[in-house]
């Protein structure tokens, strides 16, 4: 894919990109696929898909009490169990405001590794990067951001994200849906969003504005992006996928560069389509 060449524009001093289309083919990749990377909150989607594979083999349920008082599996996903974004501090009723929140997903490992008796780290290994196949992949601390990761592993995880082979399609159609729909709150880099919708661990795309996405997404995407110039997202309305990891932190440099980026990938795909 020839857009793909264009992150040789980018201000970074290495970035590694790739494209999945929803059958698993590889629709073009540049950079250093098999460069591990940190992936900051790009790691939330993976932590969030281990903790439904537990719900799946009935490890947790999703609506059982977690974090704060009255709070939920459901709410720590979903960014409204109303904790402070670095603090286990309140700032909220459960599922009255979208706090972003990597406390959140703090306490939700420890609450997946109380239930299952094995450590966050080594769950994620066995429920989503062994089977997978993402041998360069793991998780080095906080299941919110300090995951690490190549293009060449995270191709696979978003192409089980298209068509899901750990978890039950319904799953990851739940988990990709808007949770506590209405909901306003902060886009962390992009401000506030009125509503600021998310799934269980996914950002959803809807109409927000501005969005590290392209202008021409659709409103179904869904992903995450990290403070360490890392995306992924995938658009169920052009059958794809796309990964992104640099390393350079988050910027001005990333809202400039990747609305275009994304644009320009689209346009290649929907042009194939109808070739």
């Amino acid at each position: 894919m020839h857009s793909l060449r264009t992150v040789e524009s980018w201000p970074v001093p290495a970035a590694a990109v790739a494209v999945v289309r929803a059958d698993g083919s590889l629709a073009g990749s540049h950079g250093p696929v098999d460069r591990r990377f940190p992936l900051a909150s790009v790691t939330k989607p993976l932590a969030a898909y281990a903790v439904l594979v537990a719900y799946e083999e009935g490890a947790l349920e999703l609506d059982e009490p977690a974090g704060p008082e009255g709070a939920t599996v459901r709410h720590l996903l979903a960014h409204t169990s109303g904790l402070a974004f670095d603090e286990h501090r309140v700032m909220a009723p459960p599922g009255q405001r979208r706090l972003y929140s990597n406390a959140g997903f703090e306490v939700l490992g420890d609450h997946l590794a109380k239930a299952t008796g094995i450590p966050f780290a080594e769950y994620l290994h066995q429920a989503v990067f062994e089977p997978l196949g993402m041998t360069s992949s793991s998780l080095e601390g906080s299941p919110a951001k300090d995951g690490v990761s190549t293009v060449a592993d995270l191709v696979r995880f978003a192409a089980e994200l298209q068509v899901p082979r750990l978890l039950d399609v319904r799953t990851v159609a739940e988990a990709t849906s808007v949770v506590h729909p209405g909901l306003k709150g902060v886009l962390p880099g992009y401000g506030h969003q009125s509503p600021n919708d998310w799934g269980l661990g996914m950002e959803i795309r809807d109409g927000k504005s501005p969005h590290w996405t392209g202008a021409t997404s659709s409103p179904r995407t869904f992903g995450h992006f990290g403070q360490s110039g890392t995306f992924l997202w995938v658009d169920p309305d052009v059958r794809a996928a796309c990964v992104a990891l640099t390393d350079r932190a988050f910027g001005p440099w990333a809202v400039e560069a990747w609305t275009p980026f994304t644009d320009a990938v689209l346009a290649e795909l929907r042009t194939a389509e109808t070739a």
